[in-house]
Parts: structure tokens; C-alpha cells; sequence
């Protein structure tokens, strides 16, 4: 079995004791982007799976989103991410 050398962790523990690796996380060619996959990658970056450059390379998303993402979870929770909640959530 051939194992891809990458750089940084292969798997974190997250504060719930689960583990998240890099096979978790959704797959580059993600064009559709639902709240379960927006948490895996706000959770990698922030647990040090994954760096925040590398995963605005990888799934081609901008600071401006993903800091959204992260305030959204931060302020109300993994619901907010949803796009039918996002007009309950978003501020005028």
C-alpha cells in the first residue's frame, strides 16, 4: 500500500473526541457545497488538519467565504451553513 507524503498532520481529534483525517474532507472537484461539507473544512482548518491557504487552493473557495462560514458556526451554529437558513442568519 502506497501512502501520499503530505505535508502536516494525516488525522486530527476533535473537542467531541471523534477523529477527522484528510479522507474526510470533501473532494476537490466539490462544486456543490452543502452545510455537511462547509463544516469538514472549517473544522479542518481550525483543528490543523489542513492549512487555510492550502484549502482556499484546494477548493477554490475565497477568505471572504470562508471567514462566513466560520462566523456563521460561530455566532449560530453548524445550521446556519445551510442555504435555505441562510436569510435567518445573514443580517440585512
Amino acid at each position: 500500500m502506497y501512502l501520499h507524503k503530505v505535508e502536516g498532520p494525516r488525522s486530527v481529534s476533535l473537542p467531541d473526541g471523534s477523529i477527522l483525517t484528510r479522507a474526510d474532507l470533501p473532494p476537490t472537484s466539490t462544486r456543490r457545497w452543502v452545510a455537511s461539507r462547509k463544516i469538514l473544512v472549517v473544522r479542518g482548518v481550525l483543528y490543523g488538519l489542513i492549512s487555510l491557504s492550502e484549502a482556499k487552493q484546494k477548493y477554490g473557495i475565497s477568505d471572504e467565504e470562508f471567514n462566513g462560514w466560520v462566523s456563521l458556526v460561530a455566532e449560530h451554529g453548524v445550521e446556519a451553513l445551510k442555504a435555505t437558513a441562510l436569510k435567518k442568519y445573514l443580517q440585512p
